[in-house]
């Protein structure tokens, strides 16, 4: 494309190969003008995480992070993914915190009574709170569609270039605000936060001329959990509240085995294996909404021979996760909303290896 040489991978087997079985050949990231100016050089380190949390998904931690080459990308990447599970992410720690947000949630909704009513910032407001939560330590309480309307940057779309930067200026002035409020209440004994973990860190090792625990990488880090953590996790939402409207005897019988499984109780994640009707549609709901269609770009780390192709070192690559979400040869039904795809003929739910809404990549690729 222009003076760039460039791949798009298509399908299944020509994906998993690159991203999974060569992932070594073809793990750099390439600089991309926007966001190299967005991030000013530090790297963009964006997460595809927190939907297996609202939704209850039987999922593991995304491994999506792209956008930013080099050692800086490997540090930052390591660092937030560990500190995250820390704080709960993926386990029983953050429940309660994600079943108190979406209890305003169902509030706001139920306060329309019927009405017609516009929901997009109402369910970025909720995302966005728990968000917050792992990065403040708290939940900010209801309306949490304060947050979304702190700065048009949560949630923003490249219309215009310098529109893009001065939202993302207006949003780092508050997250330094919130930076200098954390600094008055460190406690090395008692880090509340991602925020207050990540500045523990930086004194550590502030004597070391090569750290990468900085101010800059750490805006970078908070604006990139709002803006992709947020973004994926609100859309996935509205798909599954329009699909659900579109094919009513699915929704019944998700209501049915919720209400028969549960009853009165709140959900959690220990009820996940007890409800593979619902784990199905969740999951057919990521497949069919396509929300990811191109994978973050990737260039190759060395020559390389992909499906007997030769690929010079430096092509510039883009896994195309669309083409494997709507790959026939792995679905029964590509084209159709068929939560059957995740079932097996005795109604359990199955993993499936051709389930990428975001990424593929190696097992161990997320450990520090």
């Amino acid at each position: 494309m222009g003076s760039e040489k460039m791949m798009v991978l298509s399908g299944y087997e020509a994906v998993k190969e690159a991203l999974e079985n060569q992932a070594e050949a073809f793990s750099e990231r390439p600089k991309i003008p926007i966001f190299e100016a967005l991030t000013e050089g530090y790297g963009d380190i964006v997460f595809f995480l927190l939907i297996n949390l609202l939704t209850q998904a039987n999922m593991t931690l995304p491994k999506v992070l792209f956008f930013s080459p080099g050692e800086n990308w490997k540090v930052m990447r390591r660092f937030t993914i560990s500190t995250l599970r820390d704080f709960g992410m993926g386990k029983r720690a953050i429940e309660d915190q994600i079943v108190e947000e979406c209890g305003y949630l169902i509030e706001n909704l139920e306060f329309r009574k019927g009405k017609p009513f516009e929901t997009i910032t109402i369910i970025n407001g909720a995302v966005a709170n728990i968000i917050v939560s792992v990065l403040l330590g708290k939940l900010l309480g209801s309306p949490s569609v304060a947050i979304y309307n702190l700065c048009p940057a949560l949630g923003f779309v490249f219309k215009n270039y310098k529109t893009v930067l001065q939202n993302r200026d207006d949003f780092l002035a508050f997250i330094q605000v919130i930076f200098k409020e954390h600094l008055k209440k460190l406690d090395k004994n008692d880090q509340r936060s991602l925020i207050d973990v990540f500045f523990v860190r930086q004194k550590e090792e502030k004597s070391g001329t090569n750290s990468y625990f900085h101010n800059e990488n750490l805006k970078n880090l908070v604006l990139n959990l709002f803006t992709a953590g947020m973004e994926t996790t609100s859309t996935t939402l509205h798909w599954g509240l329009l699909l659900m409207m579109k094919y009513p005897e699915i929704q019944q019988k998700v209501q049915n085995e919720i209400a028969t499984v549960l009853g009165s109780n709140l959900p959690c994640g220990e009820h996940r294996t007890k409800i593979p009707y619902t784990s199905a549609v969740v999951h057919e709901i990521l497949r069919f909404a396509n929300i990811v269609s191109m994978n973050g770009p990737h260039s190759t780390t060395m020559d390389v021979t992909l499906k007997g192709y030769f690929i010079p070192k430096g092509t510039y690559i883009i896994p195309f996760l669309g083409s494997v979400l709507q790959d026939k040869s792995q679905w029964e039904k590509p084209g159709d909303f068929y939560p059957e795809h995740f079932l097996d003929p005795e109604g359990k739910f199955v993993k499936k290896e051709a389930f990428m809404p975001f990424s593929a990549a190696r097992s161990d690729d997320t450990k520090p």
